[in-house]
């Protein structure tokens, strides 16, 4: 079992991108959190995630940023605010039964996390992080989007950085 799952939330430099892969410890979703803890880089330092001191998440949660983090604003905001929503999003995801209490001994859970370096307001980094971690986790539980909705979509891409030209 591995499950991929995607969700934006917040639309100025304080919203969240979240990528998630949940999957079996012993399995190939395993490997890639051990090795992704094991293989920091400048800018790049994979974390546990924890509710808080010596509260490490169930599942397992590795919190890897998709920016460079080097100022020290944007490092406190990925270690604190985003963190504390991740580990928000993740338990709300278990306690609504989209990861499966019972077998988060087995689980591990990998979060991509886009953080803007020009972010600026903790609790609003916490909140559109909570609410993405916990929509990613629930499009990759069912599976979405489903690919009938990508395919009647795809004229229309759009995210933060480009809107693609309508078709004529």
């Amino acid at each position: 079992m591995s499950q991929l799952g995607e969700a934006a939330v917040g639309n100025d430099a304080n919203g969240a991108h979240v990528n998630t892969v949940l999957g079996h410890r012993a399995g190939p979703v395993g490997t890639a959190w051990m090795t992704a803890l094991a293989t920091p880089s400048a800018g790049h330092a994979p974390f546990v995630a924890c509710l808080r001191p010596n509260m490490a998440l169930q599942p397992p949660t590795l919190v890897v940023s998709k920016a460079t983090t080097t100022e020290p604003t944007h490092q406190h905001l990925l270690w604190g605010a985003g963190q504390a929503g991740v580990a928000s999003g993740v338990l709300r995801a278990v306690a609504e039964g989209i990861v499966p209490a019972a077998e988060v001994d087995d689980l591990v859970l990998i979060c991509a996390l886009w953080i803007n370096p020009a972010a600026s307001d903790a609790d609003k980094v916490y909140a559109n992080n909570a609410e993405a971690t916990y929509l990613s986790l629930r499009n990759g539980a069912r599976g979405l989007p489903a690919i009938q909705d990508l395919l009647a979509s795809r004229h229309d891409g759009v995210n933060g950085y480009y809107t693609a030209p309508q078709p004529k």
